[in-house]
């Protein structure tokens, strides 16, 4: 559930415009972007990195002038009664829209170099989580442990890699833990680590979609409840926080370069 991020901001002060459709096309986009950074980031194609890691600041530098573009579009927009009554029929989007919130919403996660790392470190957290219960995933979160620490070599800085936590590992499950109730492992094996790779970022993707879909609806159906007045101030406001996110990438574009 991507909670906060540009993504989450175009979908809310879309979905309180009446857009669903745009919300929804737009968070799909969004997952195709996901899918990729999760791919990467755990099957291990960590050896890219070093090559990677030289046009990060130029993908942070594109990418804030993009976000800055929607930020101050969103900032400009001022809804009326008549275009949020909820009774009124929203006319549907066309062809060129639809295309149009596909590209935005793969353009703003790709161009977020941050979603490799973030996706990273709570691979980590899931797969150490499932290995810790005992189920089979074929070493995969011995692949990201070892895809850290090859990253942190390459980029020279640690990266916090969290516990789980005592209460959570297999130690306190001992009901689980007779042998014939624990899948065996299976040999590593190129094929199958690509497989449940694929799975694993494919189902992400999913509940991310998911996440927005559940989120746009709520905020589509709920929006006539607000007044007019307060959701244009919110809209603004997420307007004025894309506008941020786009500086903060800006600078972190400048203080690589510099």
């Amino acid at each position: 559930m991507p909670i906060a991020g540009p993504i989450s901001i175009l979908v809310t002060s879309n979905a309180l415009k009446g857009k669903l459709k745009y919300c929804n096309i737009l968070a799909l986009g969004a997952s195709f972007s996901d899918f990729i950074y999760v791919l990467v980031a755990v099957y291990g194609i960590t050896h890219l990195f070093s090559y990677y890691k030289q046009v990060i600041p130029y993908i942070l530098g594109v990418g804030s002038f993009f976000i800055l573009y929607m930020g101050i579009r969103i900032i400009r927009t001022k809804l009326d009664l008549t275009h949020i009554d909820e009774e009124q029929k929203i006319p549907d989007i066309g062809v060129k829209k639809r295309s149009g919130a596909l590209y935005t919403g793969f353009m703003i996660n790709f161009l977020n170099p941050t979603l490799f790392f973030g996706w990273l470190i709570s691979s980590f957290i899931v797969l150490s989580f499932a290995a810790s219960l005992g189920f089979n995933t074929s070493g995969l979160e011995n692949v990201v442990d070892q895809n850290l620490n090859q990253i942190e070599k390459i980029d020279g800085k640690a990266l916090i890699k969290p516990q789980i936590p005592s209460y959570l590992q297999m130690d306190t499950l001992k009901i689980f833990k007779k042998e014939n109730l624990l899948p065996k492992e299976d040999p590593k094996h190129p094929v199958s680590m690509l497989l449940i790779s694929l799975f694993y970022a494919f189902f992400l993707s999913i509940g991310s979609i998911l996440w927005f879909f559940v989120l746009a609806l709520l905020l589509v159906r709920f929006r006539k409840k607000i007044d007019i007045n307060i959701i244009n101030w919110v809209v603004r406001g997420l307007g004025v926080i894309l506008c941020l996110f786009a500086i903060f990438f800006g600078y972190s574009a400048l203080k690589m370069l510099f």
